[in-house]
């Protein structure tokens, strides 16, 4: 994957994190933000507003900023800032869909996705239906067969990290009169721009690798359309679930260094996996970055590198993985990802506990993992002595 310098000038991405929507402060010239903890704006005589700005649940200057940091991140041409990423999840599809609709989402998807779906929207008239995605086929088939409004991809998916061709998966979607929405959170926007590849909107959990540092909870989605992002926009301000200004400021300070954190992670990511592939212990390793996987060639060419997530199954079944999760000294025992520091968790009891009797069950022996940016020899030797 190259940079795309064409929509955002003659910049790269990281200069884009640091800059974007970060000019120094007109009135004191401070390099960062400030922290806008407004609820109201003073107005110049009735519908008089400074800069647009009336009220914080509409825009706040903090999370603007925030916001327009992410439309150039994923070369995009309006971002929106959520309170999370599931906030940002309902929202969109609340904005693409009517009662009534259909969505096709991954055999794999994240637990808390497919709980939205099931336990929210079907009751509100939305159904999905859940196909492996990575075949590209077997999708065109399931769309010739029920009109359907949105494709809801993830690549990689959470936790089997399996990959999806966006491009074709795109071409599939519109060829049927749907639009694509990607779940970017696995790879952030520094390895992989969606909609650079056909997709409609990007959704991320800004609490994963945005933010960075397990310190903050948010969301957003990502546009090319104006139109779609006035609409999304619309019922954003109408449900309020937004980010406050010091939440926005936290995810702006993350999104900074993401570059440098993902080289890391990856980096760390596929040292883990190397050494998980030949430990005697391990039946099977889920990470694209290795050329076994079934998706490597098209992660290769659709991501910069092949991210910090890393899962993987043990012989001994499920009472050896999860006596595993409560071994680790330097990987945490915790749900969520991103982070700085690596964590441990048993998806099947944990994040995807809600998947459990669905078709999007996960293995019960399977471990996942989010590879910090520790030194990686100490989190080899970490894994190795709660594996013996």
């Amino acid at each position: 994957m190259t940079e795309n310098h064409g929509e955002t000038g003659a910049l790269g991405f990281e200069t884009l994190a640091i800059h974007a929507g970060q000019q120094p402060d007109a009135a004191t010239g401070a390099v960062v933000p400030p922290i806008y903890a407004t609820s109201t704006y003073k107005q110049d005589g009735v519908g008089g507003t400074r800069g647009g700005y009336e009220y914080s649940r509409t825009a706040n200057p903090t999370r603007a900023a925030l916001e327009e940091c992410l439309a150039a991140l994923e070369w995009g041409n309006r971002a929106l800032a959520f309170a999370s990423g599931m906030a940002a999840e309902d929202c969109l599809l609340r904005t693409l869909c009517q009662p009534g609709d259909h969505v096709l989402i991954p055999d794999d998807a994240y637990g808390g996705t497919y709980r939205l779906f099931d336990k929210v929207l079907k009751p509100w008239g939305l159904s999905c239906t859940p196909v492996p995605q990575a075949d590209t086929a077997v999708v065109r088939d399931f769309l010739k067969e029920r009109k359907t409004a949105v494709v809801w991809a993830e690549t990689p998916t959470n936790p089997l990290l399996n990959i999806t061709d966006l491009a074709a998966l795109a071409d599939a979607a519109h060829d049927n009169g749907a639009k694509l929405v990607v779940d970017n959170t696995f790879a952030s926007p520094y390895l992989q721009q969606p909609l650079s590849l056909g997709a409609d909107a990007v959704v991320h959990s800004t609490t994963k690798y945005l933010g960075g540092h397990s310190d903050v909870v948010g969301g957003a989605v990502v546009v090319r359309d104006a139109g779609l992002a006035d609409e999304i926009a619309f019922y954003q301000n109408a449900t309020g679930a937004v980010a406050g200004p010091f939440d926005a400021w936290l995810t702006l300070r993350g999104a900074k260094t993401l570059a440098v954190r993902m080289d890391r992670h990856c980096a760390n990511a596929a040292a883990v996996a190397g050494m998980l592939t030949g430990h005697p212990a391990v039946g099977q390793v889920y990470y694209p970055g290795l050329p076994g996987h079934p998706g490597h060639k098209v992660a290769a060419s659709q991501m910069r590198s092949f991210g910090g997530m890393v899962s993987f199954r043990l012989r001994a079944g499920e009472d050896r993985a999860v006596d595993v999760c409560g071994r680790t000294r330097l990987f945490t025992l915790g749900e969520s990802l991103g982070g700085v520091e690596s964590l441990i968790e048993h998806p099947a009891r944990m994040t995807h506990a809600s998947a459990t009797g669905s078709p999007l069950e996960v293995p019960a022996d399977l471990i996942r993992l989010s590879v910090g940016i520790e030194d990686p020899a100490d989190l080899i030797e970490d894994l190795r002595q709660a594996l013996s």
